[in-house]
């Protein structure tokens, strides 16, 4: 018997090869009013919504860290923890705010409320205002959200509802107004930082509606950042340093009342030679002695201290400064327009062929194409069972 594998094709299935394209050109073109009528309200439609959306602008800044290049085991570590591995529970010593945190660390609320007093001010204008009073009063909207807003408010004044006691004017990050919240929300999109896994780059993007605002807010982000990061990683740096300073100006003090007493004796006792006045002098020498080498050793440990926070305080190489954006980066209006009329006119189409019963024809060699094939898969395993039993 042959060992070759065959199809046999089961009799009664008639496969439509083709399709009657001439027949849905017929149909399509006997209602190309339908098209006229259609094209134009929905460009017309969609013109007046896209032009009702504000245009807004994108600034990027970038920055590159530096890596902890004091010990050899947080190098190693800062390379492992690009890959998800961790080394050691005190791989990286006192170090906890890697710089993947940095982007939930600008998504805290205590970050973005911190970005509320920044002054700003348009392009067009020279008048200083916060950065929560442009928010608050000085954003675009489309027609369709401000007759919701409206809406909204209406129905809402209907209803008893329950005084807000909270004060807006007075920001406590505790305690947000629900307006405070609301903003708090909008600069989650307007406000984004992200991490580069390999590099470590910091990439910062401000998204606004002005774009000297945009610039002004990106540059700001950026310095609060290095500010916050700075203060974390200095913060027992400088504790010791304060401390130490504290230390150092107590022991120059207590050696000055032992200098000044131990001159005050020598000069009213100089012509004395009795021995108990020639102890007591030596005592006193000895106690200023004492003192003076105790603020020496503060001293260059106060020296050591400032050092150490010069050595702590982390540097930022800027890769991207902030510039004020010249192009805006949406809405895409005219690709809009463009997906939105062709939607249009492949609705269209299939509504008229519906119509025109042009779609049955499709729908039958659709299903036909699924059948027969159907029915060879069955076939050839029909044949390979075959050819095994015979074997």
């Amino acid at each position: 018997m042959d060992n070759q594998k065959q199809y046999i094709e089961p009799e009664g299935q008639e496969e439509e090869s083709h399709i009657d394209f001439k027949a849905l050109f017929e149909a399509l073109k006997k209602r190309k009013k339908l098209y006229w009528k259609v094209l134009p309200l929905t460009f017309v439609l969609v013109c007046i919504i896209v032009l009702s959306i504000p245009n807004y602008y994108t600034c990027e800044v970038q920055l590159a860290p530096e890596l902890t290049t004091g010990h050899t085991s947080n190098s190693l570590s800062a390379l492992a923890s690009q890959f998800g591995l961790k080394m050691g529970s005190g791989a990286m010593g006192s170090e906890a705010l890697y710089p993947t945190l940095y982007p939930d660390l600008v998504n805290s609320t205590d970050f973005k409320v911190s970005l509320f007093n920044i002054p700003v001010h348009k392009k067009d204008s020279t008048r200083l205002m916060s950065y929560y009073d442009y928010l608050m009063n000085n954003q675009k909207e489309p027609w369709w959200t401000a007759a919701i807003g409206a809406t909204v408010e209406g129905l809402a004044s209907l209803l008893p509802v329950e005084e807000d006691s909270i004060d807006e004017n007075l920001i406590d990050p505790f305690q947000l107004t629900k307006t405070q919240t609301q903003i708090v929300e909008s600069l989650e999109k307007k406000v984004v930082c992200d991490v580069d896994n390999k590099t470590l780059v910091i990439t910062i993007s401000v998204t606004d509606q002005d774009p000297l605002i945009c610039a002004t807010m990106a540059d700001s982000v950026k310095a609060r950042l290095q500010d916050f990061i700075t203060d974390y990683r200095t913060k027992k740096a400088r504790v010791d340093l304060e401390y130490n300073r504290k230390l150092c100006e107590e022991a120059k003090i207590r050696y000055d009342e032992s200098r000044d007493k131990y001159a005050s004796y020598a000069d009213a006792n100089q012509d004395l030679m009795y021995q108990s006045d020639r102890t007591k002098l030596i005592n006193l020498e000895n106690d200023m002695q004492l003192k003076y080498n105790a603020y020496n050793s503060l001293a260059q440990q106060l020296m050591a201290a400032e050092a150490k926070l010069q050595e702590e305080t982390p540097s930022f190489t800027t890769l991207q400064s902030a510039t004020v954006p010249v192009k805006k980066a949406g809405p895409g209006r005219t690709k809009i327009v463009l997906v939105v009329l062709f939607l249009a006119f492949l609705c269209t189409s299939v509504w008229i062929l519906y119509k025109e019963d042009q779609l049955k024809p499709l729908l039958g060699l659709k299903k036909s194409c699924l059948q027969l094939k159907q029915i060879k898969c069955d076939s050839y395993v029909f044949i390979v069972q075959y050819q095994k039993e015979t074997d």
